[in-house]
Parts: structure tokens; sequence; C-alpha cells
């Protein structure tokens, strides 16, 4: 087996679950909501079918993503001005006192992640949060931050 090959789950499973992952393995590829449907090849439709990625895998990427997206400084006071307006990306490099290059790969990375979105208007691109959810989650993340501050325990660095 090489690094890059997926482990396959069948190999090690007994004859009734092999049939049981077969069974939910075919149904998560007929299935239309699927959000990563499976690409079959010639091999895969020889072989005993692969589990796709179901929704909640799909959404824990995109949880992953999001997280990332929000684990640096310079984003996060990003976010903490545009929760308080919109701003235009020449106003928040003021704001942050940060060369206008850093400032447009941070929103890079914020709108790839969904949490900011940005309007050009004229020469001047506008930006805004995406969601009102994104303001929420901020809000919710200082709460706990807030509570683990009171409660005296020791954040892990």
């Amino acid at each position: 087996m090489h690094d890059n090959e997926p482990v396959r789950l069948e190999t090690h499973l007994g004859r009734n679950s092999r049939q049981a992952l077969r069974r939910v393995s075919n149904r998560l590829a007929l299935d239309e909501t699927n959000i990563m449907p499976r690409a079959k090849s010639s091999k895969q439709q020889r072989s005993a079918p692969q589990l796709a990625l179901n929704g909640d895998e799909a959404l824990y990427e995109r949880q992953v993503r999001i997280c990332k997206a929000l684990a640096n400084p310079t984003r996060l006071r990003i976010l903490d001005l545009l929760d308080k307006r919109p701003h235009t990306v020449s106003g928040l490099q003021k704001q942050l006192g940060i060369p206008l290059a850093n400032v447009s790969v941070q929103l890079a990375t914020l709108r790839a992640a969904g949490v900011v979105a940005t309007q050009k208007k004229g020469k001047e691109v506008h930006c805004f949060l995406a969601l009102p959810e994104v303001r929420q989650a901020c809000h919710f993340i200082r709460q706990v931050l807030r509570a683990q501050v009171r409660n005296a325990q020791k954040l892990p660095i």
C-alpha cells in the first residue's frame, strides 16, 4: 500500500460488516444530497465501494476552514472593525496601521472562508461581514474567553 492510498476498511471487517459497509456506501453514493459525491473509476467499480464524505464530514471541513481563518490576530481585528460597520479596504488599512498588501491578503483569507464579503463601488472596495452569524460567533467566542478568565483557567499556549 502506498502512503497516498486510502485505507480500505473492508479488508479489516467480517463478512456481515463488509456487506453493511457496502450498503451504506452505495446509499451515500446514490444520495443526491451528498455534498461530495464519489467519482468512480473503472478500478473502483470493480472493487468494493468506499465511503464518500457524508454531510457531517463536509460541515466539519468547512468549520475547520472558518476556524483557521479566525486563528489570526489581524483577521480578528478586521472582523471586530467590520462588526461595527462596513469599511473600505483603505479604511481598514488606516485603522489597522499595516501595509495595504497585508490587509488584502488577510481579506482574501476571510473571503475564501465565507466570513467576509466585498463589493466594488467605483474605485473603492467595501468590506462587510458576509452573514450576521459571523458577528454572533465572534461574540460567543469572546464570552467563552471571558468565562475562562473569570474561572481562572489557564489557556494552553
